[in-house]
């Protein structure tokens, strides 16, 4: 190889190996939780709840006017996940004749981790179970217990401390709920503040 040749080679080289190496740096980060800006360290308890949340089955809209919350939160691994510990519905009805009668999360914890789609961030609940009995004789679904199941993925805010879960979030995180085999939107902007340690510390997620 010609001396002149060997310091732009050996340059070259050496600049596509430290390209290389930032590509893979920046494939392996992953969002982690953090509290005024520093990561997580342990576990943390977060509460959040909608003043609105909609479900929509196929012909049927349920609006819940509180939809609570609790998420045990951590960093493992260098990504943040969790776990949906319970996730109450309270004043619950339908825009139909058919009335909201219990609701019950089932198989809980749901496993919940964060991720990162187009540089924005996203928490993705895994296993949810949601069931939902409907009353009322002139309802189809009297006395009929709905089972919503899947996957489900939220945008985060951090601007706002929340998570809004709609059919753009659903769709970026490739999650999916169904109920009698069909699909069934989520609609609801939760905000979120610990419970524990972290106390009035801004939450946020990078």
């Amino acid at each position: 190889m010609n001396r002149k040749m060997t310091p732009i080679f050996l340059g070259a080289l050496l600049a596509a190996l430290m390209f290389s190496s930032a590509l893979a740096s920046s494939a392996a980060a992953a969002p982690t939780w953090k509290f005024n800006g520093k990561s997580l360290e342990g576990k943390e308890t977060i509460l959040g709840g909608a003043e609105k949340s909609h479900l929509t089955v196929p012909g049927m809209t349920t609006t819940c006017d509180n939809f609570l919350y609790e998420i045990s939160i951590v960093n493992s691994g260098g990504t943040g996940s969790g776990e949906v510990l319970d996730i109450p519905l309270f004043n619950c009805y339908t825009n139909t004749v058919c009335t909201v009668e219990a609701t019950e999360a089932a198989e809980t914890p749901w496993p919940a981790k964060l991720k990162t789609v187009s540089s924005n961030d996203y928490i993705v609940i895994e296993g949810v179970h949601e069931n939902i009995e409907y009353g009322n004789e002139l309802c189809i679904l009297n006395e009929t217990i709905v089972e919503v199941e899947g996957t489900a993925g939220g945008r985060i805010n951090n601007a706002t401390e929340s998570a809004t879960f709609d059919t753009a979030s659903f769709e970026a995180t490739g999650t999916e709920l169904e109920a009698f085999g069909n699909p069934v939107e989520w609609e609801g902007v939760f905000p979120a503040e610990a419970f524990e340690w972290h106390r009035e510390e801004a939450l946020s997620v990078s």
